[in-house]
C-alpha cells in the first residue's frame, strides 16, 4: 500500500502536490479549530485587568474581521480541496487556482459573517424602567398610601423582576393585588396604581 501511495504521489504534477500539501495540514487545522470551538474552547481562570464596567458599556459587538487565523485556516482548506477537485477533474491550472482562490474568499468571508452576526446577537443585559409603564405586575411588599413609603412589586419586564414601588392611591396597595405602573419616578422607583382604577 505505501508502495502504491509512493507511486501516485510521484505520478502528480507539481501543482497538484502543492494543493494536497495545502488541503491536508489545513484540514487537519480547521478540524482540531471545530472541536475547541464547540467541545473545549472556554479558558476559565484568567484574570482580566482594567476597569470591566467601561469595557461592557462600550462593547457594540464584535467587528466583522476579514482576516483572522480561523478564516486563514477555513481560506486555505478549502482552497486545497477546490483545487484538488478542479485539477481532477480536467481543468485547466490557471482556472483551478482562480476558482480555488474565490473558494477561498468566499469561505473566508462566510466565516467572518458568522462571527460576526453572532456577536451582534449577545443582549446587553441592562434594565431599562422605561419599558415597565404601563405593564401589570402584582404587589410582593405591601405599599403604603400616598407615597408614604415604598413597597415592591413583582413585575415582567426583561424577564420577572421585583421592584421597589410607590402610589399616589388613597388606600394602602395589599400584598398580592393586580397593579399598574403608571410612571417612572427618580429613574428608579416605579409607581402604580391598582389595575383597573
Amino acid at each position: 500500500m505505501l508502495l502504491t501511495i509512493s507511486e501516485s504521489w510521484q505520478s502528480l504534477m507539481l501543482i497538484e502536490k502543492i494543493y494536497w500539501c495545502i488541503a491536508i495540514p489545513f484540514s487537519v487545522l480547521f478540524i482540531i479549530q471545530i472541536f475547541l470551538t464547540f467541545f473545549g474552547g472556554d479558558v476559565d481562570d484568567i484574570e482580566a485587568e482594567g476597569d470591566s464596567d467601561v469595557s461592557i458599556e462600550s462593547d457594540q459587538g464584535i467587528d466583522f474581521q476579514f482576516i483572522t487565523l480561523k478564516n486563514l485556516i477555513a481560506f486555505f482548506t478549502i482552497f486545497g480541496w477546490t483545487g484538488i477537485a478542479c485539477l481532477d477533474g480536467g481543468l485547466e491550472i490557471w482556472i483551478s487556482v482562480l476558482i480555488s482562490t474565490v473558494a477561498g474568499l468566499i469561505m473566508m468571508t462566510i466565516m467572518a459573517g458568522i462571527i460576526y452576526f453572532m456577536g451582534k446577537l449577545t443582549d446587553n443585559g441592562t434594565l431599562s424602567l422605561k419599558n415597565a409603564v404601563g405593564k401589570v405586575g402584582s404587589v410582593y411588599l405591601t405599599i403604603p398610601a400616598k407615597r408614604g413609603g415604598m413597597g415592591q412589586v413583582q413585575i415582567k419586564v426583561q424577564g420577572l423582576q421585583t421592584l421597589d414601588a410607590m402610589t399616589d392611591f388613597d388606600e394602602d396597595i395589599k400584598t398580592g393585588a393586580v397593579i399598574e405602573v403608571i410612571e417612572i419616578l427618580n429613574k428608579e422607583i416605579l409607581v402604580v396604581k391598582p389595575s383597573g382604577k
